[in-house]
């Protein structure tokens, strides 16, 4: 959660955190189930997509949301907070940030657009377990 903005960072996904009091075989079986899926489960949605074109406004919209990545790990990630707190090397730390990001100024998209559809999935998740 992107607690300054009241949004999720994204839908779906599985955050690996807190797991140390978990049986450590049980969560090596669950990584590695979910590894065996990412390819099979992936290649379908590249090769439908693949020749699919962009606008600039695409690109711009993939700007803005690398922009929350960028503030979620900048001001929440345990991992990159503690670095920073703690004199780690910079470039190690920051490595895993985007090239470029972007922020507009109270950004919205137009309502009923993919990107409203998406911010409003972001800011009002459902629970689908």
């Amino acid at each position: 959660l992107i607690t300054h903005r009241n949004e999720r960072r994204g839908l779906g996904g599985i955050f690996f955190d807190d797991l140390n009091d978990y049986d450590q075989e049980m969560l090596l079986g669950f990584s590695s189930e979910c590894a065996k899926s990412v390819v099979p489960a992936y290649i379908p949605l590249i090769e439908r997509r693949k020749n699919t074109s962009f606008t600039d406004q695409h690109k711009e919209w993939q700007q803005l949301r690398r922009g929350r990545y960028v503030e979620f790990n900048l001001v929440y990630d345990r991992g990159t907070t503690f670095g920073l707190k703690t004199g780690g090397r910079i470039e190690s730390i920051l490595v895993s940030l985007p090239l470029t990001a972007r922020w507009e100024y109270d950004h919205k998209p137009e309502e009923g657009t993919e990107e409203w559809k998406l911010l409003d999935a972001c800011i009002n998740p459902k629970e689908w377990v």
